[in-house]
């Protein structure tokens, strides 16, 4: 390895791009072109990084197996910091046994931790927790401990446990200031900022008050009956019933929770729960079968009681009841959950990630975009999707920053 490749890949590992590409910028080896793409990268330029990635593993030569799986590594961490969730998973995993089998431990655990950060987007908590567990962080550079401490605290927040995620946070902090990796200390930060901010909605008694993390989870720990807007089930302590694949019944339990103790009109539940602006006997015939199926399903955790208006709703062994609710609820509120983190997303990944069509995805795109709540760039293929920009705050990109030709 020559001295201007040692140099520039010194240069990344500090954080300074510009540095690197000022040692670099003419050269067309495939070690050169590496560290470009990473520079490019680091710098926004998401594009032209993978395409020099690209250049890169294909020029290393046919010994030199490490390094292009080192580029492989890159560009699977361009298109997690992209959102192309359909990137090859397999390409990312093979490229990792490579890493094991040649000794290069620090970038196979970047690999695993990539593999978690794509489970822990597309949903698959326990996937993510049985991987991170495999994972032990102590002999591995700031830079990667910092990165380890973010997906558990990403795991928990998720998981509704506060404290493990802010004592994770903390911990990410002090890695973070070690590893004095600007872009990583910005992205420590803005996880934790994230502990501040409201994390849901309680309905309560007709009254309306945001709640943090931490609220949501000493609410979801006490005795009260929660509907559970966020995930579609009625719980109460340590009993949970899903209403998930059941919208009927669950809009039908929410809206009794919401002006509980008072009960709800017949018509008010049957515009509620299947747009019956003007009801028939048809549309109070099932009402009524669908309330006793509600009924049947909330026997542990609550009665249902005809009144001479409509319904009401009555805790077992005199509970509260509360509704919780998503912090913003409106027609696409989940895809805007997906884009709340910032980064650019393409319309597939978002469907993907919310188990949908990509087609009903675009739709909701499009209408988002009529209202000035996200924009994109890009073209085809290549459209990538955002919520407008905060001031001061740039994407963040965190590599592996050694990628010599040995």
């Amino acid at each position: 390895m020559d001295s201007l490749i040692t140099a520039a890949a010194q240069a990344l590992a500090q954080g300074d791009p510009l540095g690197a590409l000022k040692r670099v910028a003419l050269r067309e080896d495939a070690a050169a072109l590496a560290l470009r793409g990473i520079a490019m990268a680091q710098l926004g330029d998401l594009e032209r990084a993978r395409a020099l990635l690209k250049r890169a593993a294909r020029g290393f030569g046919a010994k030199e197996i490490v390094a292009r799986a080192r580029c492989i590594l890159a560009e699977a961490e361009i298109a997690l910091v992209s959102r192309d969730l359909g990137w090859s998973a397999t390409a990312l995993a093979q490229a990792r046994a490579t890493l094991e089998d040649h000794g290069d431990k620090v970038n196979a655990a970047h690999a695993r931790y990539l593999e978690i950060r794509r489970l822990l987007l597309l949903g698959k908590l326990d996937a993510a927790e049985t991987e991170l567990a495999r994972l032990d962080p102590s002999p591995l550079p700031p830079a990667l401990r910092a990165a380890h401490e973010l997906v558990v605290a990403g795991v928990a927040m998720r998981r509704i446990r506060s404290h493990e995620a802010r004592d994770a946070l903390i911990r990410a902090r002090r890695a973070a200031r070690l590893a004095a990796i600007p872009a990583l200390t910005a992205e420590v930060e803005s996880a934790n900022r994230l502990l501040a901010l409201p994390a849901a909605r309680l309905i309560a008694r007709q009254h309306e008050q945001p709640l943090l993390l931490a609220e949501v989870e000493a609410l979801l720990a006490s005795k009260t009956l929660v509907i559970d807007a966020c995930r579609h089930a009625v719980r109460a302590g340590s009993v949970v019933v899903s209403l998930a694949s059941r919208p009927v019944l669950f809009a039908l339990a929410r809206a009794l929770a919401e002006v509980w103790p008072d009960d709800v009109t017949r018509d008010a539940l049957l515009a509620r729960a299947f747009g019956a602006k003007h009801a028939d006997e048809s549309h109070r015939a099932r009402l009524r079968v669908e309330i006793g199926r509600l009924r049947r399903m909330l026997k542990r955790l609550a009665g249902i009681s005809a009144t001479q208006r409509g319904f009401r709703i009555e805790p077992a062994r005199g509970r509260d009841i509360a509704v919780l609710a998503r912090p913003v609820e409106e027609k696409h509120a989940a895809v805007l959950a997906f884009l709340a983190d910032g980064e650019s997303w393409s319309s597939s990944a978002l469907a993907l990630a919310l188990g949908s069509s990509q087609r009903s995805v675009q739709r909701a795109l499009d209408d988002l975009a009529a209202t000035g709540k996200v924009q994109y760039f890009g073209r085809g293929r290549a459209r990538r999707w955002m919520t407008p920009p905060v001031p001061g705050f740039t994407t963040t990109l965190l590599l592996p920053a050694p990628l010599p030709s040995g």
